[in-house]
C-alpha cells in the first residue's frame, strides 16, 4: 500500500471568488430564506445588519451569522465581489465561510474538493486525467465526458486545474492562454452540433466541448474553439446563441473535450447525490456512519490499526458490512475525517493520510472479521479531508475497513455509503457471540467453520437450453444461508461463503442445489460433510447425491467446496 501527499490547487482568495460565484447563488442549503434576507426598500426598518448562511460540516448544515461589515481599502471591497457594485451576496458569504475557519487568512491553504463539498454537502470525486491516460485513450475519454456531462447537467460543481510540480511553475501562463496552478470552474458541458441548418440536423455530428473560467475574469484559453476562433464558422448562427459564445476576454471559453485532456492534469466532481424519492432521476440510498479511529493497548479493542501494510494490527480497525442485494450496483463510498485546521493562533493541524479498504465476506457475517477476507477494492490514501471511491460490485455481503495509513494514529471519521437499494450498512462491534442468560441452559459455540462452496460442474440442464439456473442453501444446525443465482450454465462459479458458530460439532453440515424456476425449484443434488475441529482450508470435490433413503445414489454434477474450522472463535 503507498502513500499519496495531496496536491490539489490551494483555495487562496482569487479561487475563493471563482468557486462562490459558481451556482452557489441557486444553493437553497447555503443561503436559507434568501427573500426574508434580501434588502426591502419598502420595509427599510426590518434590516438588522444580519445575515445567516449554512455549510455543510461532517454531516449536517451549520448555521453561521455574521454581521454586514466588509474589509475594504479606499472603499473597495478586497476579497470576493461582484461586477454589480451593488451586489454583496458573494462577499457575504465568503465572510461567513471566513468565519466557520477563524478568519480570512484561513482561506488560504485550503483545497477546492473540499470547499466544494462545504457549500454543497456532495461528494468530490477526482481524477487524475495523467494516470487515466485521458489524453491518448479514446474510449476512457469518452467515458469520462458523458460522467462529467451527467454531473453537471444534474447540477453538480466541477473544476479542473494543470499540475504545477514546481513553486516557480504556480501561475505560470502556457503559450495557449492557460495557467499552472488555476482552480478554473467548469460551468458548462455541452455536445455541440456542428454545421447549418437541415444539413447539421440530418448528419448529427456532434462535438465533446467544456466551458470554463478562469478566476482572474481574464487570460483566456487561446486555441481552437477560443472566443474568436475559426472554428466556431462550423455552428450554425442558433448553436452559438445557445451556448452564449461572446467575444471579450471576460475569463469564460469553450475547448474541445480532446484539447482539453491534453492540458488539464485534475478534474474534481462534486456529485450532488440525489436521495429524493420524488425525483425523476436515478436515485441513491444513503446510509451516514460515525466512527473514531481510537489506539488502545488490548488487541480486541484497538480501533486504530493503520493500513494492509500492517498486517498483525490492520483488522483492529473499525468495519462495516454491507450488503448489495442487486445482481450488480454502483457503489459510491465516501470517507472523511474531521478536519484539523484551526485558526492561525492555534495553528493548523495536519489531515491524516486516510483511505478504506473493501472485502467480500461471508453471507451471514454478524461478528468482525479476525482473518482477511477477499478484498475486491480500496481506495488511494491520501492526506486529504475526503477519499471516494466508486467500484461495481457483485451480489454479497460486503465489510469496508476505514483506516489510517500508520498505526496509532487517532481521529474521527464520516463514512457515506450510496447504492442502488438500501444496503442495511451497519458497524460490526462484537468479535464473537455474546454470552446472554440462556446460554448456560441453550449452550455456547464450541466451534466455527466457515463453508465455501467454490464451484460445481457437469450439472444436469433442466431448462430448454440445456443449462441450468442454480444456486446454493448452506444448512448447519438450522441456519440456512443462500447464494445468489448463477444463470445459464451447468457449470457455475458460485464463490460464495457462510460462517456458522456452533454449539453441536458431530452434525453434518447440508449443501443443496436448486434449479430456480417459475414456479417451483428443482432439486440438483446435495453434498453431506463432516468438519473437524482446526481443519485448515482443505478443498473437497465430491459427488452430488440425491435426498432421503437416496441419498448414497449419486447425480450428476460435482461440487468443489472448502472448510475451515476451529475452536477459537476469533480465528475467522
Amino acid at each position: 500500500m503507498t502513500l499519496r501527499r495531496f496536491s490539489s490547487p490551494p483555495l487562496d482568495q482569487k479561487r475563493a471568488d471563482s468557486l462562490l460565484q459558481h451556482r452557489v447563488a441557486s444553493c437553497r442549503e447555503v443561503i436559507p430564506d434568501w427573500k426574508e434576507q434580501e434588502w426591502d426598500t419598502e420595509k427599510p426598518d426590518s434590516y438588522a445588519g444580519i445575515f445567516h448562511f449554512r455549510f455543510w460540516r461532517f454531516g449536517e448544515w451549520v448555521d453561521v451569522v455574521i454581521d454586514d461589515r466588509l474589509p475594504t481599502v479606499d472603499n473597495q471591497l478586497v476579497y470576493c465581489h461582484s461586477n454589480d457594485s451593488n451586489e454583496f451576496w458573494s462577499a457575504l458569504v465568503e465572510k461567513a465561510y471566513a468565519k466557520v475557519y477563524g478568519c480570512y487568512e484561513a482561506l488560504d491553504g485550503g483545497n477546492t474538493a473540499d470547499a466544494l463539498v462545504d457549500f454543497t454537502g456532495g461528494v468530490s470525486e477526482p481524477v487524475d486525467l495523467l494516470e487515466g491516460q485521458m489524453a491518448t485513450d479514446e474510449v476512457a475519454r469518452n467515458q469520462l465526458f458523458e460522467r462529467v456531462l451527467k454531473v453537471h447537467n444534474r447540477d453538480g460543481l466541477i473544476s479542473c486545474s494543470i499540475r504545477a510540480t514546481t513553486v516557480e511553475d504556480m501561475e505560470a501562463r502556457l503559450d495557449c492562454g492557460l495557467v499552472k496552478g488555476h482552480a478554473y470552474a467548469v460551468t458548462d458541458v455541452r455536445k455541440v452540433r456542428l454545421g447549418h441548418g437541415l444539413l447539421a440536423f440530418f448528419k448529427s455530428e456532434k462535438l465533446h466541448m467544456i466551458r470554463m473560467r478562469n478566476p482572474w475574469g481574464e487570460k483566456e484559453w487561446s486555441g481552437p474553439w477560443s472566443d474568436s476562433s475559426e472554428e466556431w464558422n462550423k455552428v450554425s448562427k442558433s448553436e452559438r446563441e445557445k451556448l452564449g459564445v461572446t467575444v471579450q476576454d471576460d475569463g469564460e471559453f469553450w475547448m474541445n473535450f480532446d484539447d482539453f485532456c491534453q492540458y488539464f492534469t485534475d478534474l474534481i466532481l462534486c456529485r450532488l447525490i440525489n436521495t429524493s424519492y420524488l425525483s425523476i432521476h436515478k436515485t441513491w440510498e444513503e446510509e451516514v456512519m460515525r466512527g473514531s479511529w481510537i489506539h488502545r493497548q488490548d488487541p480486541l479493542r484497538n480501533r486504530s490499526g493503520g493500513c494492509i501494510n500492517h498486517k498483525t494490527t490492520f483488522l483492529q480497525n473499525p468495519q462495516y458490512v454491507f450488503d448489495v442485494k442487486k445482481v450488480e450496483d454502483e457503489v459510491l463510498i465516501c470517507l472523511q475525517q474531521k478536519e484539523k485546521r484551526a485558526t492561525p493562533k492555534e495553528g493548523k493541524g495536519e489531515n491524516l493520510a486516510i483511505g478504506f479498504d473493501i472485502h467480500r465476506v461471508e453471507l451471514n457475517r454478524k461478528y468482525r472479521m479476525h482473518t482477511a477476507q477477499q478484498k475486491v477494492a480500496g481506495s488511494i490514501y491520501i492526506n486529504s479531508r475526503c477519499v471516494f471511491l466508486r467500484k461495481e460490485l457483485k451480489e454479497g455481503r460486503y465489510v469496508i475497513i476505514p483506516t489510517t495509513f500508520d498505526p496509532g494514529q487517532q481521529g474521527e471519521f464520516l463514512l457515506r455509503v450510496f447504492t442502488d437499494v438500501p444496503s442495511d450498512c451497519k458497524e460490526l462491534t462484537l468479535d464473537e457471540p455474546p454470552q446472554t442468560c440462556w446460554t448456560g441452559m441453550c449452550g455456547y459455540p464450541q466451534l466455527v467453520t466457515q463453508v465455501h462452496v467454490v464451484s460445481a460442474e457437469g450439472l444436469q440442464g433442466q431448462d430448454t437450453n440445456g443449462a441450468v439456473d442454480s444456486y446454493v442453501i448452506i444448512t448447519c444446525e438450522g441456519e440456512r444461508v443462500r447464494s445468489p443465482v448463477q444463470k445459464d450454465t451447468r457449470c457455475p462459479n458460485f464463490d460464495i461463503k457462510g460462517l456458522f458458530y456452533r454449539k453441536k460439532p458431530k452434525e453434518t453440515i447440508h449443501i443443496e442445489i436448486y434449479n430456480k424456476n417459475m414456479i417451483m425449484d428443482t432439486f440438483l443434488g446435495q453434498v453431506i460433510l463432516f468438519s473437524e475441529p482446526n481443519e485448515r482450508q482443505e478443498q473437497h470435490t465430491l459427488h452430488l447425491r440425491d435426498k432421503g433413503s437416496r441419498q448414497d445414489n449419486d447425480i450428476p454434477g460435482m461440487l468443489t467446496v472448502r472448510l475451515f474450522t476451529s475452536t477459537t472463535l476469533t480465528n475467522i
